[in-house]
């Protein structure tokens, strides 16, 4: 599959790097259709397409032959790790293919946008990047395809049913989809770039200076500075409303994320490693909680100690175990079952849509914590390219927007404590609406 890419894009190349001597004929003739398919003329306009848009992004003003074959040299290196799983040695001891991508997918990802720690711009050339290399990684999904029918009239004028090829139904709906949340997000970051009425402090004022204003838990963070009053209204308001559409697509990014991680197969190794009965798995104090006649989740929850990341993945692997546990149970309860108890299958029904309650409020209370063992045992041993293409991008995407909202929660709070700060200052009791605190 990913041969054939490769060797797609070198047919790119190729032609675009000879435009000039072809432009008397453009007709698509030197055009190879690698997946054959009923609608060529639509595939070789589609390419055609793709050749003048990867023309506009990689030629710059000086040298475009050079700037393309700069390009190619760099995709051949990225397809040769993907073919040969990481390993370079050729020793054959690399990873699979889904993988290699969805590791390539992740490592661009942490090179372009590392831990945001400003709102800021992405640097003109880091977004080329990521949309020249991203660009590439996806287009392995054009080559995933499954068979339709489709009517086709022919030169008699019968019409009959064929069968033709089309991009899988999931990737065919993902993809795009996560495109726009792609864009959505580098134009939030691009709106900062405008003046604003925020700024960070430098590193000597950091030494200096009284870190009341940075939370605790954000330390390393550069420290948000706002003006002596707070911000102004109007910037207050569009920082609230592009923090709401950033929340949008990190909820969209979560969804498609868990959506993909559902269809992928729960690999044996991480069935045989869970304990034989969910009170095991859970604890005895948590399972007696969620076992309980009378069950209020969200009173569960509020009396769990989330004080670190560490203590909520715990939380989130022994809640996704006992969910897998009581699920196996009640499908081998007709036959042999190794982890067999004196519990009805009426009651492990229950306490699963209980631990399954829980497990989606935590993800709700906490996205932007680590991966579980289950899901990171699922992109281990997955061996399907779409799906980890799919769970990759929303994953990167799903971390960025965590990033950028977190960012723009920092400004608000630091305007909160500066316009408390200034209301005592003024004893502003009875006229707290001067300084917009209500």
């Amino acid at each position: 599959m990913i041969r054939t890419l490769t060797r797609r894009y070198t047919l790119r190349t190729s032609s675009s790097c000879n435009r000039t001597r072809m432009s008397s004929d453009n007709s698509g003739k030197y055009h190879q259709n690698l997946i054959p398919d009923a609608n060529d003329d639509d595939d070789g306009m589609d390419i055609r397409n793709e050749e003048q848009s990867m023309v506009h992004q990689n030629v710059g003003a000086g040298t475009p032959h050079h700037d393309l074959q700069s390009d190619m040299e760099m995709m051949k290196e990225r397809f040769a790790k993907l073919l040969l799983g990481e390993d370079m040695s050729g020793g054959g001891k690399g990873v699979y293919s889904a993988l290699a991508l969805s590791n390539a997918v992740t490592n661009l990802a942490a090179s372009i946008f590392g831990e945001k720690g400003k709102l800021e711009p992405l640097a003109p050339e880091r977004k080329a990047r990521w949309r020249k290399e991203m660009d590439w990684l996806l287009s392995v999904t054009d080559h995933i395809v499954e068979f339709v029918p489709s009517q086709q009239i022919s030169k008699d004028g019968t019409n009959m049913e064929v069968m033709v090829t089309r991009q899988r139904s999931d990737l065919l709906a993902n993809i795009p989809g996560l495109l726009k949340l792609d864009a959505i997000l580098i134009e939030t970051l691009d709106n900062f770039g405008q003046e604003q009425e925020f700024w960070y402090a430098s590193k000597n004022e950091n030494q200096d200076m009284d870190n009341s204003s940075q939370r605790d838990d954000k330390w390393w963070h550069p420290i948000v500075k706002v003006p002596e009053n707070g911000l102004s209204e109007t910037s207050r308001k569009r920082l609230q409303y592009q923090k709401e559409s950033v929340s949008q697509v990190l909820k969209a990014a979560m969804n498609i994320n868990a959506q993909v991680l559902s269809e992928i197969q729960i690999p044996e190794s991480y069935i045989d490693s869970l304990p034989k009965n969910g009170r095991e798995s859970l604890g005895d104090s948590i399972y007696k909680s969620i076992t309980v006649d009378s069950f209020d989740p969200l009173q569960f929850l509020s009396a769990m100690d989330f004080s670190t990341e560490h203590k909520v993945l715990d939380f989130k692997n022994r809640i996704e175990a006992s969910i897998l546990i009581w699920k196996r149970k009640m499908n081998q309860k007709d036959g042999w079952n190794p982890w067999g108890s004196g519990i009805s299958s009426g009651k492990r029904e229950l306490f699963e849509v209980r631990a399954e309650t829980i497990l989606l409020l935590l993800k709700q209370q906490f996205p932007g914590v680590a991966q579980s063992s289950l899901d990171i045992s699922k992109i281990q041993e997955n061996r399907d390219v779409g799906l980890a293409i799919q769970e990759s991008y929303s994953r990167v995407l799903e971390s960025l927007a965590f990033s950028v909202m977190s960012r723009i929660e920092d400004v608000l709070h630091a305007d909160s404590l500066t316009r408390t700060r200034r209301c005592s200052e003024i004893d502003c009791s009875g006229d707290t609406d001067t300084l917009g605190i209500k």
